[in-house]
């Protein structure tokens, strides 16, 4: 098992599963938590296009641009040592060729301390995936719900067209992918892509049998607003406390009693 002073690569990522090993991501979108994830021994860390919806307060990832992903991604890179750091690749700038697509993908290593990117799809931008992988920037795919695709899928159900989830997996595979993201999909289709490829796979609501297992760090702390999605497992319950410590903060200015001698220069 990798060490924790020994930065995973993608190399390294990929054979954690010849290895035996369980992989464990999360997202993070900032340089504090993206430290305090990494101290924690995350194998990955996903710099997510959900940052449009649970940072932005946007109701799809649909919004999120090229330069906001760089913005957050550059922030992670700095505080990460540890976990290998992949970049969501935000709608449209892999459905322009794989020119554009290099470009994009390019810009976000340039300008980040990031090692890899992630993007939408399988079959369908396997000729992409090849394009970026054959200009040395490794790629994890993402099969199955596609929240980019979201006005297209009519909302974010799971997929069950075992034959194209099959195929894209595959695909990404054999375009060069490092590893494939298999999100809302029936357990035993992922178990049976899972048992089919030689890259792990990662699942966000695609059962126990997968390669390894990613989580929105907002999700997994009771941070989010709204709806929780049932694949979600709250580790915490960060909000109450949160909420609770601002209204003290309210409550002790009010009150005079802040700041108090602890707190003031003589």
């Amino acid at each position: 098992m990798s060490s924790a002073q020994e930065p995973i690569t993608a190399p390294k990522f990929t054979a954690m599963k010849a290895a035996g090993e369980r992989i464990t991501m999360v997202t993070a979108y900032d340089f504090p938590t993206a430290a305090l994830v990494d101290s924690a021994g995350v194998d990955g860390i996903l710099v997510g296009d959900s940052v449009g919806m649970v940072v932005q307060g946007h109701a799809t990832t649909l919004p999120v641009t090229l330069d906001q992903m760089i913005y957050h991604a550059e922030m992670v890179g700095r505080a990460v040592q540890h976990a290998l750091v992949i970049v969501d690749m935000p709608f449209p700038t892999y459905h322009l060729g794989a020119q554009r697509a290099i470009e994009a993908a390019g810009r976000i290593l340039k300008e980040t301390r990031c090692q890899a990117v992630k993007l939408e799809g399988g079959a369908d931008q396997a000729a992409v995936i090849a394009g970026l992988v054959s200009a040395g920037i490794p790629v994890m795919a993402h099969c199955g719900l596609r929240p980019q695709s979201v006005h297209q899928m009519g909302g974010y159900g799971v997929q069950r067209d075992r034959e194209r989830l099959v195929a894209d997996a595959v695909a990404a595979e054999e375009a060069g992918a490092f590893a494939v993201v298999l999100e809302c999909i029936p357990a035993d289709v992922a178990r049976e892509i899972t048992a089919s490829l030689r890259i792990p796979t990662i699942g966000i609501g695609a059962g126990l049998d997968c390669d390894g297992q990613v989580l929105v760090l907002h999700d997994m702390l009771g941070l989010t607003s709204g709806r929780v999605p049932r694949h979600v497992k709250a580790y915490a319950d960060l909000k109450q406390p949160f909420v609770a410590a601002i209204a003290q903060y309210r409550s002790e200015v009010r009150s005079r009693t802040f700041p108090g001698p602890d707190q003031t220069f003589r």
